[in-house]
């Protein structure tokens, strides 16, 4: 473990990322591209690192959100085909031409405009995003597909690399709206295909459609959320083909510990009073952190196979949690991860939450440091 000053960090197993990648491949017999996603610092998990492991396990294509973070990835030396996945700024497509980026579009103004951004000779790789029902962005008929594809082939500077959607409820029991869509979609295929369109990329298929539903992913599927171990939702599991290993941990220490009187008051606003004599610890960890203050309803953590409940209001950089009898300062403090056979796992923080295990491991920031490991899973 490399030096740290902070006693919080997130430890993340690459060898998770690679086994996840892996067997997603192998579902797919390795007939097709993964496009592993590390948007958002790789859901947290740090884009670069999780990027390097995805690569060895499999994937040959990376996407990102912005150019921005396909930068970084470029600037960290990876080399892979990436592809931004949001609308960039017409203005970045010189900088995603010579740094070999692809970019997505769905406005033909925005091509006119990408084009004035092209120095003579550079050739700019294009994904066309096609809205069947997800309402964010994208070309929503065939006829302004056929327009946008149209200019490109126009154009020598650009390129048409691929051409997508992305489905919203994939992820769901209720297949009937996913069904819409992805029959929407498989219609503009066939009618570029009947016009002998040549398109080298096409995909549709997030985590849960990869792995649900393999007969219908095209050449290409994205992994995403699944890639880091994490189910695209609670209910899943049961609908998955293979075991996810969990990549992200998180710990801390105890900071503090000290004896409190019956009727002594905890953090901010008194709102934890010790019913008895108690032993009260501090856990260097809280809002500032992406642990947000209402992880103190209900939330638990686990110090030497015990869960232990939060106390009290969690501070920006602090929380205090209740202890059993008197124990270390320095004491290692699990909040996401497992110890002595008692784990807490992000699906279980997600659902106490309210909210979905892709917004965990995001918002814990920056000012956490992220260490890596290579353990082998069993």
């Amino acid at each position: 473990m490399e030096q740290l000053y902070r006693e919080t960090w997130i430890q993340v197993n690459t060898e998770a990322i690679k086994q996840n990648v892996a067997s997603l491949d192998r579902l797919h017999n390795g007939d097709r591209k993964i496009m592993a996603v590390v948007k958002a610092n790789g859901y947290g998990h740090g884009a670069i690192e999780v990027a390097k492991a995805a690569l060895v396990g499999g994937a040959t294509v990376l996407g990102t959100a912005l150019l921005e973070e396909a930068i970084e990835l470029r600037e960290a030396g990876i080399v892979a085909p990436i592809v931004v996945l949001g609308r960039t700024a017409a203005s970045g497509a010189g900088v995603a031409a010579k740094l070999d980026i692809a970019l997505t579009t769905f406005q033909r103004e925005w091509l006119v405009s990408a084009m004035e951004h092209l120095e003579r000779g550079q050739s700019l790789k294009l994904h066309v995003k096609y809205d069947t029902g997800m309402g964010r962005i994208g070309v929503r008929t065939i006829e302004e597909v056929k327009e946008v594809l149209t200019t490109i082939d126009e154009e020598e500077s650009l390129e048409l690399e691929g051409l997508f959607t992305h489905f919203a409820t994939a992820d769901e029991l209720d297949l009937s709206y996913y069904e819409e869509q992805q029959k929407t979609f498989d219609e503009l295929i066939r009618v570029l295909t009947s016009e002998d369109r040549h398109i080298p990329l096409i995909h549709c298929a997030n985590s849960a459609a990869s792995m649900r539903f393999k007969d219908a992913c095209y050449n290409m599927v994205r992994f995403g959320i699944s890639m880091y171990g994490l189910l695209p939702a609670t209910d899943l599991e049961a609908e998955l083909p293979f075991s996810l290993a969990p990549a992200l941990s998180l710990y801390s220490h105890l900071s503090h510990v000290k004896p409190v009187k019956s009727g002594s008051k905890i953090s901010y606003g008194g709102t934890y009073t010790a019913t008895q004599d108690e032993w009260i610890g501090t856990v260097p960890i809280g809002y500032g952190d992406g642990w947000i203050r209402s992880n103190a309803n209900g939330g638990e953590v686990i110090i030497d196979g015990m869960r232990l409940p939060i106390v009290g209001r969690i501070c920006m950089d602090q929380m205090m949690v209740r202890l059993p009898h008197e124990m270390s300062v320095g004491q290692r403090v699990t909040l996401i991860g497992e110890d002595n056979n008692e784990r807490i796992t992000i699906e279980e923080v997600a659902d106490r939450l309210g909210t979905i295990t892709y917004e965990i491991p995001c918002l814990i920031t920056k000012r956490v440091p992220r260490l890596y490991v290579e353990k082998t899973m069993s």
